[in-house]
């Protein structure tokens, strides 16, 4: 039998307060950049981070980073990682088949793949932090995603929020460049 597995590194438990109610945007943000960022330091994936959150009651769903290169899976994105482990948690294909509202909050704009993701997985609401530009210009290659991308989107009924905290998350990604992490699309 093939399979394939997606885990996250052994420090999120470290650092992920699964308790803890997120009620603002800020706070929600500042999760997914500090996985971001540890997972940098850690050596333990890309620089991407991402959390997906009930909207109403701010309790923590899933969190992924990215594990592209430690999983030698090119899907493994932080977002992907992260709504599929909230479809598992939630035990369905879709975030939004029980009627809770669920939001995604990513360190950087999505990739295509992840844009995609993010459409079909059921959450009512992207938020994100460093923009797709940042990422490439350190060399990422975040394929073909336009404003009309967005706008798609939107009129699906997913609420999209750009540029939350982008210069911490833009710091990461600068950080990740400066050490020599592997752009491995690039």
């Amino acid at each position: 039998m093939q399979a394939v597995s997606i885990s996250l590194p052994d420090w999120i438990n470290e650092l992920v307060d699964w308790q803890r109610r997120y009620l603002n945007d800020d706070d929600k943000m500042a999760l997914a950049i500090e996985l971001s960022r540890q997972n940098v330091l850690r050596g333990t994936g890309g620089p991407f981070g991402s959390a997906i959150f009930e909207a109403d009651s701010g309790k923590l769903i899933s969190v992924g980073v990215n594990r592209v290169m430690p999983l030698s899976n090119s899907s493994a994105h932080g977002e992907m990682v992260a709504i599929m482990l909230a479809e598992q948690a939630v035990q369905s294909f879709s975030l939004a088949a029980d009627g809770v509202k669920r939001e995604l909050f990513t360190s950087c704009e999505p990739c295509a793949m992840c844009l995609g993701g993010t459409l079909w997985s059921g959450v009512k609401r992207l938020v994100c932090a460093a923009t797709a530009e940042d990422a490439r210009a350190i060399g990422f290659d975040e394929g073909p995603v336009f404003e009309p991308s967005y706008q798609y989107l939107r009129d699906a009924g997913v609420e999209v929020v750009r540029l939350v905290q982008r210069d911490a998350a833009a710091a990461v990604l600068k950080q990740y460049m400066q050490d020599g992490g592997t752009i491995y699309n690039g």
